[in-house]
């Protein structure tokens, strides 16, 4: 009998797994130098968000409450956009194709049995910091953008996630990230506030 797990897991091979192998393969004759750049890129890229965040703050204390307040907003975005994505992962329990496929060596260790692949988790959370970002700072956004792009490339080059793995995380990314961002806008009365207290020195420019 099926259980349960096997009943609602994903098999991802045959959406793109032979574009996969196609990009893996070509990953293997990268130079070595760009091979070990794409790996550390896609394992602390994510730090640069964190960098564009705090630029983000920093240049919304000058804008009005309304942007200051998605700026305050994006690392709760970010987190929220994580946890649906942790959750999404839960049921669609998609084996990473470095598991399920015929591979060699792939640039970053391949993770674990159990730990999911679709959606990708770097993807939604560097998607969701861009579309947010985007709301307080068009060119933090656009970095951001950029930065989420390169992050999804090098998710599949460094062979933990299929493409399409990237584009569901991308699609999840930026809806949470717009969403949640416009929502956030809402709390600008509280921003106002704050800006009135002893948060000041740190609301305004």
């Amino acid at each position: 009998m099926t259980s349960p797990a096997r009943m609602f897991a994903l098999d991802g091979r045959g959406l793109d797994g032979g574009l996969y192998q196609r990009i893996d393969q070509w990953a293997q004759h990268l130079p070595t130098s760009v091979q070990h750049g794409v790996a550390a890129f896609s394992a602390y890229g994510l730090g640069l968000v964190a960098v564009l965040m705090l630029l983000a703050w920093w240049r919304a204390r000058r804008a009005d409450s309304v942007t200051l307040a998605r700026a305050l907003a994006a690392p709760v975005v970010v987190i929220a956009a994580f946890v649906a994505d942790t959750l999404l992962k839960s049921v669609l329990r998609e084996p990473r194709p470095c598991q399920a496929l015929d591979v060699g060596r792939t640039l970053e260790a391949c993770p674990a049995a159990g730990d999911w692949s679709l959606p990708s988790n770097h993807t939604v959370i560097v998607f969701a910091a861009a579309a947010v970002l985007w709301r307080v700072d068009r060119r933090l956004g656009a970095l951001g953008l950029l930065l989420a792009v390169a992050m999804g490339v090098s998710r599949v080059l460094v062979g933990v996630h299929y493409p399409h793995d990237v584009a569901l995380g991308a699609a999840v990314g930026l809806a949470a990230g717009h969403g949640l961002g416009m929502l956030a806008g809402r709390a600008a009365p509280l921003v106002e506030r704050a800006r009135e207290g002893r948060l000041r020195r740190w609301l305004t420019a």
